[in-house]
């Protein structure tokens, strides 16, 4: 099963959000859906912009990538994401097949 590390940021491109998953379109969305809730470090600062990621075979390595990235300071990870993306424009739509998420939502619970 394929892994992700990922970065988001916010519309102000103010705040970076590093992390993992095995599934990038799922987390995307509960990114967004999340935006504005304190809960979470990414919620809190409306980070839902994918502007970089990386794929890996399992896990474990893309664990690994998210502890690296994590402990560089934000000079580092910029220069990280200019690499692939050099005027960090948003990646959801790529990923996602649309944006804002309207297909690809959860089912609203009843």
């Amino acid at each position: 099963m394929e892994a992700y590390t990922y970065i988001v940021t916010n519309p102000k491109k103010t705040t970076l959000y590093t992390g993992v998953t095995n599934d990038l379109r799922r987390r995307i969305v509960e990114h967004y859906l999340d935006r504005g809730a304190s809960k979470s470090f990414a919620g809190k600062y409306y980070c839902y912009l994918l502007i970089w990621y990386e794929v890996f075979p399992i896990m474990n390595e893309a664990i690994q990538a998210e502890k690296r990235i994590k402990g560089k300071n934000r000079k580092w990870k910029e220069k990280l994401i200019r690499k692939r993306n050099p005027y960090w424009n948003s990646l959801n739509k790529n990923v996602l097949g649309e944006w804002p998420p309207n297909k690809t939502l959860p089912p609203e619970s009843s």
